[in-house]
Parts: structure tokens; sequence; C-alpha cells
């Protein structure tokens, strides 16, 4: 008797990475009665079982990852250059999440979806055939008639002029102190005490205890530094501003977040769509990705359950607009970072700043957040784009 064994190869959805947007999406046609009966294929290289990002995200009250955030804070700081305040954020919390918790705990939920198989392979490309995407890995080659990809060739952003391409582009060291130096109930948001050399420069603060904290040195500016920069900015920090002269370094984290208005849906066809970073699902203005992520995610779902093609998700809106023209200043003259952050929280609660960023306000409220800044920046960023 003679025995074949059977290799799935053509699926209902294929998910290409499985960071945030993959997981997400995955968990929910895993969890949705509506999905029971796709099969669905989740690609990545890696087996997730490294610690190799933190998301931050503030959000009111509790919240569907309040099981596995590791630290949230009830106030924040926001230190200018003329401007200083300590706001306590409430309804909202700032909390933080470790990649390796968020990881662990959706790859868990999904391995009991029975619809749901995880493949770890390397994604080498696709092609989207008129009826199916035939995806191609290292491991062997996969069809699904919809494929949602978190991967980008990001050198398409810098071969366009019409949208100006800004990075959010930080190293971060957690650090313990030999003696108490944070305060846990309070994140430093923006720091931009320290020098700005033409750039938009800031600290960002996060104390896990009175001795332990993540400092990180953050810039929006189109261009990444030496690696020795960022460490030294961060050393001389904690030496002048946290005062503390003795402790070690536990851990070290870098990132770099594309800010732009890039049309990332251009690379969208009916059969694939582009999500997470690459899907341009990261909040332009301030590279906020993770809420935003999960938004998107539940839009999606519903998209889905319409029967549209993929090329029809996700339309701009007036939020869009107000993203591009804070680009266009700081892709222009980078050192108005300071002064229009500055403006804006010492003008607006955090509590509105909040509800901004996260789309929520109505138009009311986007006027008070607009008059809160440097006008004169704005008409003309306007004008320019207009004319």
């Amino acid at each position: 008797m003679i025995f074949f064994l059977f290799v799935q190869t053509d699926y209902d959805y294929i998910i290409i990475g499985a960071g945030a947007a993959g997981l997400m999406l995955a968990d929910a046609f895993g969890s949705d009665p509506y999905f029971k009966d796709k099969t669905v294929l989740l690609i990545d290289k890696d087996a997730k079982k490294t610690n190799d990002r933190t998301w931050c995200f503030w959000e009111k009250g509790t919240g569907d990852f309040d099981k596995i955030i590791s630290k949230s804070w009830s106030q924040i700081q926001f230190e200018g250059e003329s401007y200083e305040a300590n706001h306590e954020i409430a309804p909202y919390a700032y909390k933080m999440l470790r990649g390796l918790d968020f990881y662990s705990a959706y790859l868990n939920r999904i391995e009991a979806y029975e619809n749901i198989t995880f493949s770890q392979a390397l994604f080498t490309g696709m092609i989207d055939h008129t009826g199916h995407v035939e995806v191609i890995t290292e491991n062997g080659n996969y069809r699904a008639p919809q494929v949602f990809n978190s991967v980008f060739d990001y050198k398409s952003l810098y071969q366009q002029t019409k949208y100006p391409v800004l990075q959010q582009h930080f190293i971060g060291w957690f650090i313990k102190s030999e003696k108490p130096v944070f305060n846990p109930e309070k994140a430093t948001f923006m720091d931009f005490s320290i020098p700005q050399k033409g750039n938009t420069r800031f600290m960002y603060v996060l104390p896990f205890s009175e001795t332990e904290g993540l400092v990180e040195y953050t810039l929006f500016s189109a261009d990444t530094l030496p690696e020795e920069t960022y460490e030294n900015a961060i050393k001389n920090y904690i030496k002048e501003k946290l005062k503390c002269s003795k402790y070690e370094i536990i851990e070290k984290e870098k990132g770099n977040i594309p800010m732009t208005c890039y049309n990332f849906s251009a690379k969208n066809s009916d059969n694939i769509l582009h999500i997470g970073i690459a899907g341009g699902w990261a909040k332009p203005s301030t590279g906020y990705t993770f809420m935003s992520t999960c938004r998107k995610t539940k839009e999606l779902v519903v998209f889905l359950k319409r029967n549209k093609p993929l090329s029809s998700f996700s339309p701009k809106d007036r939020y869009w607009y107000y993203d591009l023209l804070l680009l266009d200043i700081l892709y222009k003259d980078n050192s108005k970072g300071r002064r229009i952050f500055e403006s804006l929280f010492k003008g607006s609660s955090p509590q509105l700043i909040f509800k901004f960023l996260d789309e929520e306000t109505n138009i009311k409220e986007d006027l008070e957040i607009i008059s809160s800044c440097p006008k004169s920046y704005f008409t003309k960023a306007l004008f320019n784009r207009l004319f």
C-alpha cells in the first residue's frame, strides 16, 4: 500500500508577516464565526520568540490588551523650550506592550483555531494572476484569491517626490540605576529641552520603577544618524537630566518608522492588500502604529464581509490632509517641530490631543487643535499644496 502525504497549497486567505497587523488579522479570521469555513495561511520567516520591539499607546479604561501589557501610566510630562507641564490624562492611560508578550499570546490563540495554519518560511515574492495570487516562499508556493501583505519595499517611497518622507528613528536603553531616579507613575512623553541641532529631537522616558526605565532618543527627520550619536545623547541625558551616574544597560532597542502620506494603496490590487506599516497604517504625523493597526484591522474585517475588491479599502479622510501639512512643514524646515508640539501641548489638553490623534474629533475640536499650533506654518503649507 502506498501512502501520499497531502500538503495543502490552496487557501482562502494568505497573510504574509506575523507582526501586529498579521496576527491581529489572523486572530479575527479565527475568532469571527463569519470566517469559520475560510482556510487561512499565516507566513513569517521568524518564529516570533524574541522581544524585538515595544509598542505604546493610549486608551480609555480597560482594553483588549490589558492582560498582556507590562506597564501603564496615569500621567505624562511634556517639556519644551519655554513650556513644561505634568498632565493627568484620565480617562486615558498610557500603556506599554512588549512584542514578545503580544506574539506569545496571539500565536497561542491562533494555534487553537482549526482554520488557520502558521508556516515559518521566508517569503520571496508573489504573482497576481487574474483569479488568484501565487505566493512564493522558500518552502514552496501557495495560492489564495486574496492576500494580505505586511512586507513592503520602501524604495518606492523615495522614488516619488509628491509626498515628503520623514522617519521616526530612535534608539532606547532599558537601564537599571543604583539609586532611585524615576517616578514610576509618570511617563515623559516628549522632552524637547535637549539640543535640536536643526531637527525635531526629543527624549522619551518610560519608568517601570524608581530604578528601572526606558530612556529613548527620538527624531522626526528625513535622515538617520550614526548609532553613536543616539547613544551619546542618551548617556548625556541620563547623567545631566536624570542625575544618574551609576547604572547598567539591561537591554537596547532601535527602530525606524516611515512618516509619510505616500499613497500606499497604489501597491494594492483587487486581490492584494498591504497591511500594517506596509499599508500606511502607521499614523503619518506621529509614527504611532499599534492602535491604528487595531482599528484598521477591525475596519478591514467589516469590509471583507461586503465582498468588495481589496483595492477599494481605506479611502483618504480629512486627517490624512492634516498629517500631510505637518509633514510638509517638517520636511521643509525640520527645526520647527519643537515649536509646533510645544504650542500644541500648551494650547490643548492631552485628552483632546489623544482624541485628535485617534481621529475621533469633530470639526469644532479639529479647529481648536489647529488654532493652538503656529498658524503661519500651516497656512503657508496649505497655500503651497493648493497652488
